[in-house]
């Protein structure tokens, strides 16, 4: 992965960012009150090559001017049928409001469908209110059995052939 939007890079994750990539997730997750779960709900911010790249999956993050900015990710999921879940969709407040969460999503979509894959699933929260409308407005789906802790709400949108 290597696209540009507006003057943010999006790129694939390297070993040099793990550090970095957490920290963005984690600064994320408590500006709205939520913990950071390095053993649990982050585990895989940690373990990205066991997680995403070892699985068939990708792990992306956004750059501007060197700095990482944001994070978007997915990998298969045993939910549904031939389906990935996307995750750590993360994007700092100061990148917010310029349609960049917008063209990740359609990026990642992008990817996802590229690789024959007919089902994405996304679980968030309801205090995300930005991520929630994000979703709502762009096909995804209520749907029911949410697995991680913190979030509250779980998402299914169906890929056309």
């Amino acid at each position: 992965m290597h696209s540009y939007y507006k003057d943010f890079l999006i790129r694939n994750w390297q070993k040099s960012d793990r550090t970095k990539a957490a920290a963005v997730i984690s600064y994320v997750l408590s500006e709205y009150g939520l913990g950071w779960e390095p053993k649990g709900a982050d585990r895989d911010v940690l373990e990205v090559e066991e997680c995403y790249l070892g699985t068939g999956g990708e792990f992306w993050v956004i750059e501007h001017q060197s700095q990482i900015v944001g994070t978007g990710a997915y990998y298969p999921t045993h939910r549904g049928e031939n389906a990935i879940e996307i995750r750590k969709m993360y994007l700092l407040p100061s990148v917010r409001g310029l349609g960049l969460g917008k063209y990740l999503l359609q990026q990642l979509e992008a990817a996802i469908a590229d690789r024959g894959f007919d089902q994405i699933w996304i679980e968030t929260a309801s205090v995300l209110v930005e991520a929630v409308k994000l979703y709502e407005h762009n096909g995804y789906q209520s749907a029911t059995g949410v697995e991680t802790s913190r979030c509250d709400r779980v998402y299914v949108k169906y890929l056309q052939r």
